[in-house]
């Protein structure tokens, strides 16, 4: 005897907008999590930051996006991590994790090349999410244009006109000790312009199907 049954459910696919928030508020936590680590444990965690050109420094390429100097830098780094981290998380949350995996990686390695550039000091830390934050920044500016992309091209330049003056914060100067890491915002930004060149690689290539493909129809 045949017995019928209801097919099952699906589970109901969450949105990219709930998926996306809940991702960069989370690591904005870890982020404050961290901060309170290291007030409890009297800053000494700020030491594991970047230090240019020393060996045991390239350990702080893994750290130093984690680590503030105070609850007033975290602050200040809360709201573009917010946004910006928010807005890349829409073009897909595995291109957001590689984005941003590149964008530590290597903007994290140029600081530690170039990071005593510029500084009065002998010796420089460098800390805080800002370089990472950078590197959002510039993914947003030119993933569009990479991708072709109508909707990633308005946010791009919606990103240009709320935070464009930001970037100035990557033009080279001569800090005095403890001054802001231009070096790490200059890597960053440089590192998110190639994360969003590798990860367009699948619309771009699809384009380049496309014209041959209409090459050898012509």
């Amino acid at each position: 005897m045949g017995v019928s049954t209801a097919p099952a459910q699906q589970p109901k696919k969450r949105s990219a907008w709930v998926v996306g928030g809940a991702t960069i508020i989370s690591f904005v936590a870890l982020l404050y999590l961290v901060e309170l680590f290291d007030q409890l444990d009297g800053h000494r965690w700020d030491l594991n930051g970047i230090r240019p050109l020393e060996a045991d420094g390239l350990w702080g390429i893994l750290f130093a996006p984690l680590l503030h100097a105070s609850w007033a830098h975290l602050a200040a780094n809360t709201g573009p991590a917010l946004v910006l981290g928010f807005l890349v998380t829409l073009a897909g949350v595995s291109r957001f994790v590689w984005a941003t995996v590149i964008v530590w990686i290597v903007g994290g390695l140029g600081t530690w090349l170039i990071g005593n550039m510029g500084s009065s000091c002998g010796e420089t830390d460098h800390i805080g999410a800002s370089g990472l934050i950078f590197g959002w920044l510039t993914f947003l500016l030119v993933f569009g244009f990479f991708t072709r992309s109508g909707w990633q091209i308005v946010i791009g330049l919606a990103v240009m006109a709320v935070y464009g003056g930001v970037l100035w914060g990557a033009v080279p100067v001569l800090n005095v000790c403890g001054g802001v890491s231009w070096q790490g915002h200059l890597c960053g930004g440089i590192a998110g312009v190639l994360a969003a060149y590798l990860l367009s690689s699948p619309e771009r290539k699809a384009r380049e199907r496309h014209r041959a493909s209409r090459r050898s129809a012509a």
